[in-house]
This record gives structure tokens, sequence and C-alpha cells, in this order.
């Protein structure tokens, strides 16, 4: 049956041979041979085969391609602050200031997404010579700014020499003072140190400023240059023109960067970045939940869950920063005593602030040297909790609860007044005798009499005689006398001055105070630490302050008796700002006020060598000695938090160097996808 179908099939296709295909009317005259199950057959059949061919033709195409970024889509980000001078010799400042000007301009070296330093503008890695006090680079080919301008090695010189110049006041003018730099060429140039300095390459990640903008105006105008608010940079992105806006009170509240077509590497796949500047971060969740950014500059630990139910993508990156308690013993002679800090070391629950305030976010802290970016071991000796332990140091020191109120206290005694400093006899008269007569009257059995008259008579002497007599082993043995001269000289006074003489005592509480910045999450630190100590019977008094008034008031004169601070130390390890004696004065880091002549040695060996093992054993001896003196309570590093939201890829970047940082790589950000071909 089948057969005889296939042969009038056959015919049909034959009487068609004269055509190159059929026509639509002979294909319906290929369903009219087949019955209806037939039909339904075929169907079936050409439906699987249609669907073969499509299904392999797919499998094909995406086993032979794979996602790629493309161009196009905008990120929004929430900051709280405002920018006030997007220039790199004053950024250092403001840390919007900062932010922006990591995406707006380059330097010669730059970080990598692994906290690496690399380089950037420069061809290569430079050439160091004389034992680390030279460094020569020479620039890539083809470099230029926003504007179009060629990039040269005079922008670098100008934007060096502007910084050491006192007048332009730059921040960063204590990094670069002693350093020469000159021109090799319109791509070369030399740096010249006085001494080998091993973090130069992290000092060299600065940002360039374009000398045919900046050189006509003088150093009293370059807070107030229109430029500080309309860049011209070198970086991934450009200030896109007239985006900045204000409210009615004149405070910015966002700009917008576009790609910089005149950027050296990659062009963004971002087509723009723009900034939305708030007050707190109430403001910044409340503008997530309303979509209005894709981003937050960070997030407290607190916070960050809120923002993880609303879609975000935290990441935790690491960076080099950790909180401490300085103390000032030049302030407060209770921190001048080291029983009184080891004492608070031990007593210091750091577990219960990690937890508590970073919601286990962070790492406690021992030592100034982060292991896990520094890869140094802890110290052998660690401030392990043992509230125990510290009541028992302050005990053994003198500081005792002697009102049973809880507050330790210490007597401290003063000074002995000296009563008698000449020699006295018979006939003497004056305030001396008549102190001498009130001694003597003390003790009825030398001075029964006890007349106070002020004038050395017989009764006075023989009650001299008297005195003498009863303590003849300190007054007259030494001489070889056995019986009372009546003549108060140099033994006679000095028992005198002992017995007489009242030592004054002072009853000094175990207290003092702690300044700290006004922000929330600080103000946490600070009551968890003020509820610790007092179990230790320490009395804490919290003093608030905002960020200006605290650089201003405090930091600056080192007024305060303790500090509750942040301090970002560097990928590079480089303690000597912190913790060497020179640098006690600002603008010096040693906020501890910290002196040690073997702590100092190590510190300025240690810059001063380019081989990384011995570096790290000066710093490892180092470390020991800075914590047997505990001039500070470490307490935690905090991961730094930066919620995105998942439709931002890219993001690579793991550790960075500052909050700027994480920014590094944001050329290779992106939002769209196509398809392309492996």
């Amino acid at each position: 049956m089948i057969f005889e179908k296939l042969k009038k099939i056959a015919l049909i296709f034959r009487s068609w041979k004269k055509r190159p295909l059929p026509a639509f009317y002979q294909w319906r005259q290929f369903f009219k041979v087949l019955k209806r199950g037939e039909k339904i057959a075929f169907s079936i059949f050409a439906f699987l085969a249609l669907s073969s061919a499509i299904f392999l033709t797919v499998n094909f195409y995406f086993q032979n391609t794979e996602i790629s970024p493309a161009k196009g889509g905008a990120y929004i980000e929430g900051i709280i602050g405002q920018p006030r001078l997007i220039n790199p010799i004053y950024a250092q400042a403001n840390d919007v200031d900062r932010d922006l000007v990591e995406l707006l301009f380059t330097g010669l070296m730059k970080y990598n997404f692994k906290g690496g330093i690399v380089p950037d503008l420069a061809e290569e890695y430079p050439k160091i010579e004389d034992g680390g006090r030279v460094y020569e680079f020479y620039l890539k080919e083809n470099l230029f700014w926003s504007d179009g301008k060629e990039f040269s090695v005079d922008d670098i010189i100008y934007t060096i020499e502007i910084i050491q110049d006192p007048d332009y006041q730059s921040p960063l003018r204590a990094s670069l003072l002693g350093v020469e730099v000159e021109r090799i060429s319109n791509q070369g140039i030399r740096f010249k140190l006085k001494n080998p300095y091993p973090s130069f390459l992290e000092t060299l990640t600065l940002k360039i400023l374009p000398k045919h903008i900046w050189q006509e105006i003088p150093p009293q105008n370059f807070h107030l240059a229109v430029f500080n608010l309309e860049p011209v940079g070198n970086g991934p992105f450009q200030f896109k023109k007239k985006s900045l806006t204000k409210d009615k009170l004149g405070h910015i509240k966002s700009l917008k960067l576009i790609p910089n077509p005149n950027y050296h590497r990659q062009l963004p796949f971002l087509s723009e970045i723009s900034f939305y500047f708030f007050e707190t971060e109430k403001d910044l969740i409340k503008a997530w939940q309303k979509k209005e950014i894709k981003g937050i500059f960070t997030i407290s630990p607190k916070n960050s869950e809120i923002l993880k139910k609303e879609g975000a993508k935290i990441y935790q990156l690491s960076f080099p920063r950790y909180f401490d308690v300085s103390f000032n013993p030049g302030k407060s002679k209770i921190l001048a005593e080291k029983e009184v800090r080891v004492a608070l070391n031990y007593g210091t629950n750091k577990e219960e602030i990690v937890r508590e305030v970073l919601a286990g976010q962070g790492k406690i802290v021992h030592s100034p040297f982060l292991s896990e970016i520094s890869g140094f071991p802890p110290p052998s000796k660690i401030y392990q909790f043992d509230l125990e332990k510290g009541k028992e140091i302050l005990e053994k020191a003198g500081w005792q609860d002697l009102d049973q109120d809880g507050q330790r206290e210490k007597i401290i005694k003063k000074e002995v007044e000296i009563l008698f400093k000449r020699d006295l006899k018979l006939g003497a008269k004056g305030e001396e005798v008549r102190k001498l007569q009130t001694c003597l009257a003390k003790d009825p059995e030398v001075y029964p009499e006890g007349e106070i008259t002020g004038y050395f008579g017989a009764k006075t002497k023989r009650a001299v005689i008297r005195f003498q007599e009863k303590y003849a082993k300190d007054i007259l043995e030494p001489w070889g006398f056995k019986k009372g001269t009546g003549i108060v000289g140099e033994t006679t006074r000095a028992k005198l001055n002992e017995i007489c003489a009242e030592a004054p005592k002072e009853i000094l509480p175990l207290e003092f105070s702690l300044v700290t910045v006004d922000q929330e999450e600080i103000l946490e630190v600070a009551n968890l630490l003020k509820n610790q100590w007092r179990e230790l019977g320490v009395e804490l008094e919290i003093k608030k302050v905002d960020l200006l008034t605290l650089q201003q008031d405090f930091l600056k004169p080192r007024n305060y008796e303790s500090l509750l601070f942040g301090k970002v130390v560097g990928l590079i390890p480089d303690p000597f700002p912190f913790w060497q004696s020179s640098q006690r004065k600002d603008p010096g880091l040693n906020l501890a006020m910290y002196q040690s002549k073997k702590a100092d040695k190590l510190l300025e060996e240690a810059r001063q060598t380019l081989d990384s093992e011995e570096r790290k054993e000066k710093y490892i001896e180092f470390q020991e000695i800075l914590i047997e003196d505990a001039p500070v309570v470490f307490l935690y590093s905090p991961d730094y938090l930066y919620p995105v939201s998942e439709e931002i890829k890219g993001i690579s970047v793991r550790t960075i160097a500052d909050p700027s940082k994480r920014f590094i790589g944001a050329e290779n950000w992106y939002i769209k996808t196509k398809r392309v071909w492996k």
C-alpha cells in the first residue's frame, strides 16, 4: 500500500522535472495522496525534524559564544557628604572628593584589584638605583587629558612641586618632603630621595594635575578655581558639563560622570556614573528603597541586613584600617602608669565589640599590623580579655575601692614640707622657733610646758634635749654623743622634719576622659568600653565632637587624655608615622605620644632597607616592644561593606587601600550584555 502511494508521488514529481521547485498548488497535491493518519505521522516527523534543526542550531550558537559586557547603562551611587575640591592635591581631606578624583584622574602607579601596586601611566615598573634612593620612570605613549591636550612629565613635575610648596597647603606635602624630581625627557622622569623608602611606589599612586589648566592660577586662588568642581582629568571617566545640581541653599545635590574618550586604557562600558549626595545613612536607605540609587558608598553592619533584604549585593572588602584607644600620658598622670594601661587592655572585651557593634563583620586586632594584609604573625603577647587579671593588676598598683562605691581610688602622698631649714639654739627668735615649739608640744613627755612663744628659752632647750635623747639613735649616736646638746643641728632637724611635718595626701579617683567623633557606630563602641571598664573600677567620661572639631581642637594640639579613632595604615606596612617619637606633633600621626629609643631605631632602620625579609624581622621586633609598653588598646578592624545592585556586574576588587579604591576597575563594570563568538 505504501509502495503504491510512493509510486504516485514519484510520478507527480517526475511531471515537475521542468520546474526548479514545485509550485504551491503542486505541494498541495502531496497531501491529497495521503490518508489522514499518514498526514498526522508526516506532520509529526516534520515537526521533530524542524525542532531538531532549531535545537542543534541554538545549541551550536550557545556552545560557541559567550556573554560579554556591552556598552550602555547608568550607575547611580549615594554618598554622605558633598564635593568641595575635586582636586588631587586637596582630595585627601574629604572622602567625597577622593572618590571622584579616583575616577577622574590617574597617576604613575595604581592599585590593582588585589591591592598590589602596578604601573598605570608608567610604561613599566621603575628602574631603582642608589640603594633605593633613585626611581626612574618612562611614560606610555599617546597619553592625553580629557580636553584633548597631550600629557607629559611636565604635568607630573608641576604636581609634585605645588604639593611641596607650603603656599598651596596640600595635605600631601609631608609625604613628598625632601623628594627631588627632574625631567629626563618628554617621556622620562627621575625621583631622588634623601633616604631609601620602601613604600615610595605607594606614594606615587597620587593623581596628577594638568599643568596647562592650573599653572596660571596663583596659590591664594587655588581653592577658589572653578576647575575644582569642573575638573579636567585623565581617568576612565570625565566630568559631564552642566551636570552639577544644587538646592536652594547652594548645597550640591548631584553630578554626573561620562566615559573619557581619551582614556589610555579600555573605555568604560557604563555610559554614565551619577553621584547623589545625602546627609545621613537613613537618607541613603530611603533612597535605595525608592530605587533612586543603585549603590551606597558604604553601610554600617546593622543596616547592611536591611539592604540585603532589599536586593543589594554586599561586597566585603579588605581595608587596612583599625580602631584603637590611644592614651596620652602627657595629659593624664593616671594613664602615664603602665599598670593602668595594661589593666585596661585586659579589661577590654573585643569579641563583644565586634559582635554587638559590627554584627560580626570585622576582625579583632592585637597589634598595628593586620595579619591578613601584611602577612605578619601576631605578637607573642596578646591581652586576652581577663577581667580578674585586670583587677589584680590595679590592686597591686595601689588602686582600690576605698569608699566601696564601685570606682577605684589611689592615695597619693605628696612631698613632705621642710619645716626646719637652719640651726636653732638658745636665744633664737622667729617663726621657725614657733614651729619648733609647736612640734615639741605634741609630745607631753618632751615639752610638758607646751608654751608657744617664738623665743628659744631654757624651757625650749630642755625640751630639745629630751627630744634628742628620746631619738638618740638617729640624732646623737651618729655624732658619738650620749646626752642631748639642746642645739637643733643637722640630725635633729632631720628627725623633727620627719616627725613634725605631716605628709599631705591626695585621693586620686581612677577616671579619665575619652574623645571620639560623633558617629553612631563609634559612639556604640565608646559606650561599650565605658561599661566594660566600669567593671574594672574605672570611670570613663565620653566626649563626642564632630570631625572638624576633632581635627582642629583635639588631634592637632594633642588635647585629649584618651582618643578613640580609626587609623588607615596602608597596604605596604609603614608604622613610622604612627609610632616614631618624632611624629608626636602634628602632622605626625603618633597619637599615643609613644616614645621608645629601641622602637625608634627599629622603625628608622626598617624604613631604609629594601630587603623585605629584613624589614619584616625589624617590624616584628618593634611589635613586641610596642605591645609590652601598652600605649594603646587595639580594638578591631571593620570590613568595608559596599552595597551595590545585583544588576551591576564586573566588580572584582577585593582589597582596597582607602574607600575610594572601591572604584578600581570601574571601567570594567557593566549592566548590559551581548553574546560574542569565542
